[in-house]
């Protein structure tokens, strides 16, 4: 297990001035969203917080982070290869440049703690934290099962660590995936007939919701595309989100429930109220949202990277909130044969969604929120030297 380490004493001491918190998690909806939730519930907690995000050009939080109202400083990303490869040679002025452009950002925002969430801007803002004039608390929060690169070599020296799921490699308490409020409070019976109505799907019908993450998964839209035909004869509608730079085709069924397709689903709590079930890859993010929600889901693990997306499903589908199935096993067939009987039992569906929803941790946002406000607070109580707050934390393990 990697172990958080004695800390680095600050450079400053803790101002009177409001705090400042950095995240560091951009590049996919899976790093960037947590971050976001982190930032509501340390906005909930302290109102006059201000809350700085990391992220690339090129990533995904360009758009989300100024929705969510919050500054967004881009970074140069260090992708960290799987495998050997001729970019590796150059990995380490790649890091280099990160770590300066992050340290004027941490300088500028006059920032307090550093909250990384893994991903291409974690690692430099790590690093970043390390230096003299900008050493700083680190908390690091890992949401897979399979903890990444980034997040290992940040944990060596966080002031707190803590995970999402049981079984990362990170020494830390289990808190679960931080969500946002829209999700964790989503009442999805009372807002079913609108989400249907917004979608232009069946007020009535069991319908199935489809997705990939945000840029969708060809092998699920080829899957549950060629079942179409038989889920509109049952009885069954279709929202299928098959991502931005996919399309799919469907047979069309006349007087079948409809099938909707999107390229990319901007309320996700109005997918998953309108669904009954949902077939999903298994990022810790999307196991996380939908299980909170209490939806039952076919979970189709990415067959790639070191399969932690099989590891982050496993504890729902072992509660019975879910069924497991192999990229390779996917096929229309099999799309007809799990979704039909289960959406033709509704004691069955409602025994899933209740043990979906018990794997959940709703408040994970505040707890880890109040996780940061301790390192704060404790540096500032023990004369502002972060050192002397972990030295007793590691005395009580």
């Amino acid at each position: 297990m990697t172990r958080p380490r004695r800390h680095r004493v600050p450079d400053r001491p803790r101002a009177t001035q409001p705090l400042s918190v950095v995240v560091a998690g951009g590049g996919t909806a899976g790093h960037i969203e947590p971050a976001l939730a982190l930032a509501d519930a340390v906005r909930r907690l302290r109102p006059d917080a201000r809350v700085t995000a990391l992220g690339t050009e090129r990533g995904l939080e360009t758009t989300l982070v100024p929705k969510r109202g919050y500054a967004l400083e881009l970074v140069p990303p260090v992708p960290l290869p799987r495998k050997p490869s001729k970019d590796l040679a150059a990995l380490p002025w790649r890091v280099l440049r990160s770590v300066r452009r992050t340290r004027q950002v941490l300088r500028r925002v006059d920032a307090d703690v550093v909250v990384g969430f893994g991903g291409y801007v974690a690692l430099p803002a790590y690093l970043a934290t390390w230096l003299p004039g900008t050493r700083l608390p680190v908390v690091v929060h890992e949401a897979n099962a399979s903890a990444g690169l980034a997040n290992k070599v940040g944990a060596r020296h966080a002031a707190a660590v803590a995970a999402a799921v049981p079984g990362s490699g990170l020494d830390g308490p289990v808190i679960g995936m931080p969500l946002r409020r829209a999700i964790t409070t989503l009442d999805r019976g009372a807002l079913r007939a609108k989400a249907r109505a917004h979608f232009g799907l069946d007020p009535h019908a069991p319908t199935v919701l489809v997705f990939g993450g945000s840029q969708g998964a060809r092998s699920l839209n080829e899957a549950v595309a060629g079942a179409a035909g038989e889920l509109g004869r049952a009885g069954i509608g279709v929202l299928h989100a098959h991502g931005p730079k996919n399309t799919v085709e469907v047979e069309s069924v006349p007087g079948a429930p409809p099938y909707v397709t999107v390229p990319y689903l901007e309320r996700m709590d109005l997918a998953y109220a309108a669904a009954d079930v949902a077939i999903c890859r298994a990022g810790a993010m999307t196991v996380a949202e939908v299980s909170a929600v209490g939806l039952p889901a076919v979970y189709v693990p990415l067959p790639h990277g070191n399969g932690e997306q099989r590891l982050n499903a496993l504890p729902v589908v072992e509660h019975g909130g879910g069924e497991l199935v192999d990229d390779a096993d996917l096929t229309p067939g099999k799309v007809v044969e799990l979704v039909v009987p289960l959406l033709t039992s509704g004691e069955r569906l409602s025994a899933m969604s209740a043990a979906a929803r018990r794997t959940g941790h709703a408040d994970a946002d505040e707890t880890l929120a109040r996780m940061v406000l301790d390192v704060v607070d404790g540096a500032g109580e023990a004369g502002g030297t972060m050192g002397d707050v972990v030295r007793h934390e590691g005395n009580e393990r």
